[in-house]
């Protein structure tokens, strides 16, 4: 008999049907008659209550079970005449799998503080927090290749191991087969030829340079991979090591990417509402009550367009009192861009063209000499959910955003060698995978929305 999830038995239309169901016991309780025990599989955030009676030859099993056994039953799906489920299954077999031992299983029938839960990472799935963040995290990236795979978007797999720092920012993990205790070297220097790829290597922070490679042939395209940044942060919105989405389009402009992003902001959200019904409510009641209804909005409002020195003026003239100040050449902080979203303007809001000092080198520079057209997407709760710009597609511009960025020519040759040959517009975005999971799901700390957090001085399993 195959074996049926319990998302398919609570969702079918009729009772009657017998069914094989595997899974993890969450309760039982137990009189001299009778075992009631909540079975889940992890297909849903629902447990499935086993009715076994004493006329059932494995009812010794059934009595015996415990929180954490794993257990494999045969039954009859009937309706439940208990509140709060819609069937119930009438046990014919029941096979203990594996047992667990009541003493010592440290997942038991309460409430776990976040900070516990971090320190048994291979536990914590089994909860019904860490089960419900699975299956919308899921729900995410699903939504995510749809949504680029229906447009006709090429999925590209970029490099991990890199020897470009695509932010110019220098938090950048380095990879090395060298022996640390015994470092080869040419006077003061380090010999790299002696390492394993005979220069410089490190872990990306991300991959969009190698996408726009792709983009100027292919010319709509998109990566979705782990990227990673050694900042010394422990705060509840940094992770080292964390996935990011960044589409890159050829014969594009800053108008037709932020189109592109609130499109994509919208389906992901329709998606997730549409398929994680129950997890979301769940998170709605115990996280954060405005989960749905933030959701909701985005998916139903029009995003408003300003620029950077549009939003320094409404930020001036608010009479707000804000711990950051706002001055023209300074970057927008979380409660800048919350209150231009929640307060001032009370939809999604994207901000363009920033002062060229405080973004990236390779985004293009606008007449003015001063700004550059990049765009940030913030939405309520959080503020920024995607970065881009329409990149620099002139050489000669280019090349000399590269030196003032104190960026190697020789280095990013390459990078310049697509300006040389068939140069188009073409613009991108980026989207913190994790970030998006923990918008969605309201949960506080971004290590509770992956499944191994990477944080300074953490890196279990």
């Amino acid at each position: 008999m195959r074996r049926s999830k319990i998302s398919e038995i609570l969702g079918r239309q009729q009772a009657g049907d017998e069914v094989l169901v595997q899974g993890w016991v969450k309760t039982k309780r137990s009189s001299k008659s009778v075992s009631f025990i909540h079975v889940n599989d992890g297909s849903t955030l629902l447990d499935l209550q086993i009715v076994a009676d004493q006329s059932l030859p494995s009812f010794q099993v059934a009595d015996s079970l415990s929180t954490g056994c794993s257990v494999s039953v045969t039954g009859t799906v009937v309706d439940s005449p208990g509140k709060g489920q819609k069937y119930e299954i009438h046990a014919t077999d029941i096979v203990l799998v594996g047992g667990s031992d009541p003493e010592t299983y440290p997942l038991q029938k309460k409430r776990h503080t976040a900070e516990f839960l971090r320190d048994i990472a291979h536990l914590r799935p089994r909860t019904n927090t860490f089960g419900a963040m699975a299956r919308v995290r899921n729900a995410v990236a699903f939504s995510i290749h749809s949504f680029f795979q229906e447009r006709g978007f090429n999925y590209i797999q970029t490099p991990i191991i890199t020897t470009s720092d695509a932010e110019g920012a220098g938090s950048m993990f380095r990879v090395t087969t060298l022996d640390l205790n015994k470092l080869p070297k040419i006077g003061d220097a380090i010999d790299y030829e002696e390492d394993f790829f005979g220069k410089p290597t490190f872990l990306t922070v991300s991959g969009q340079l190698e996408a726009e490679i792709f983009s100027q042939a292919l010319s709509d395209v998109y990566t979705f991979g782990p990227t990673f940044r050694a900042e010394n942060s422990n705060t509840s919105r940094h992770l080292a090591e964390f996935w990011m989405v960044e589409p890159e389009v050829a014969f594009c402009d800053l108008d037709d990417l932020a189109n592109l992003a609130e499109e994509f902001l919208k389906h992901v959200f329709k998606n997730v509402l549409d398929r994680c019904s129950d997890d979301l409510a769940f998170f709605n009641r115990w996280h954060d009550q405005t989960v749905i209804s933030t959701l909701e909005d985005i998916v139903s409002s029009n995003f408003e367009r300003i620029t950077y020195t549009e939003a320094l003026e409404l930020l001036k003239n608010s009479g707000e009192k804000f711990e950051f100040p706002v001055e023209w050449g300074l970057d927008l902080q979380s409660e800048h861009e919350r209150y231009l979203t929640e307060s001032r303007i009370g939809r999604p809001v994207i901000v363009t063209d920033y002062p060229k000092e405080i973004k990236a080198f390779y985004m293009r520079m606008n007449d003015d000499g001063k700004t550059v057209r990049a765009m940030d997407t913030l939405v309520p709760r959080i503020g920024e959910i995607i970065g881009g710009s329409q990149r620099e597609e002139r050489r000669d511009v280019l090349l000399a955003r590269l030196k003032d960025a104190g960026l190697s020519e020789t280095e990013y040759s390459w990078y310049l060698d697509l300006r040389s040959y068939g140069t188009v517009p073409h613009a991108g975005f980026g989207l913190g995978f994790e970030r998006t999971v923990q918008f969605v799901t309201g949960v506080s700390n971004i290590r509770d929305v992956i499944p191994f957090p990477r944080t300074p001085k953490n890196a279990e399993f």
